[in-house]
């Protein structure tokens, strides 16, 4: 399918792979946050879409926004700027399929808050993440908030006030990403980390990336409700059917 500008996509069967694509260092521009926005817009229209990973062209995932763009932004300026990159952000965040990140190489500032939009994360080894906002005379915000929840208050507050980047080991120790491979081996170790999600039953998969969703935003009395809705909503479909005979027989199920 086609991207939108500085990003490239490709299908690889219910997988949508992304490409932010402005090598070598991938630097994050108005176009870029644009062109993300248009393919994850379209991704999450298409039903047939099992899964995404967010990836970056070359040696980087991102070093983040350009400072040369950043350098000269007005107050007024600077707010539109930001609510932009949020909203590309949080498309990620909200959809309705499960992504990851794979960081082939330094993922950081706004990129790194695209990483920790996604729902799982890989990383090269030695590849290095983080928030240096701070160091150029900026807070970071906006999905730097999810830090906190991904490896604890201290943790995040020694990040958030240092700019000190984390290296991938550190990131998988801390439980912020989900495998570390060298990077000659990461793509085979992402997909092999996103091929179980594609066996499932894809409305189940959609069903509890929903509820991973809401989870976030309400309190547990209000979560266990949303469970209880979507266990029902499941059984509207064929597919927890199938796929208990299947278990039972000791087969391969059959989703429509």
């Amino acid at each position: 399918m086609p991207g939108g500008a500085f990003v490239r996509v490709e299908r690889r069967g219910r997988c949508a792979w992304v490409w932010l694509d402005r090598p070598p260092l991938n630097l994050i521009v108005p176009e870029m946050i644009e062109g993300l926005g248009s393919v994850f817009g379209e991704l999450t229209e298409d039903p047939e879409v099992g899964a995404a990973v967010l990836t970056g062209s070359g040696r980087a995932t991102t070093a983040g926004v350009q400072l040369q763009f950043l350098r000269d932004l007005t107050a007024r300026q600077a707010k539109a700027f930001i609510v932009t990159l949020h909203e590309a952000i949080h498309a990620i965040h909200a959809a309705p399929f499960p992504t990851v990140c794979m960081m082939n190489g330094p993922c950081l500032g706004g990129g790194f808050e695209l990483a920790m939009a996604c729902d799982l994360r890989t990383a090269a080894t030695g590849a290095r993440m983080g928030l240096p906002e701070i160091r150029v005379g900026l807070p970071s915000v906006i999905e730097a908030a999810l830090l906190a929840r991904l490896i604890g208050p201290t943790r995040a507050a020694e990040c958030l006030l240092t700019g000190e980047s984390i290296p991938a080991e550190q990131a998988l120790a801390w439980g912020l990403v989900n495998r570390v491979a060298p990077a000659t081996e990461l793509e085979q170790v992402t997909a092999a980390l996103i091929a179980p999600i594609l066996d499932c039953a894809p409305s189940a998969v959609r069903l509890q990336k929903e509820l991973m969703i809401r989870w976030r935003n309400t309190d547990l009395p209000t979560a266990v409700a949303y469970g209880i809705n979507a266990f029902a909503q499941a059984y509207a479909t064929d597919e927890p059917r199938e796929a208990i005979r299947a278990f039972l027989d000791k087969r391969t199920p059959r989703f429509g």
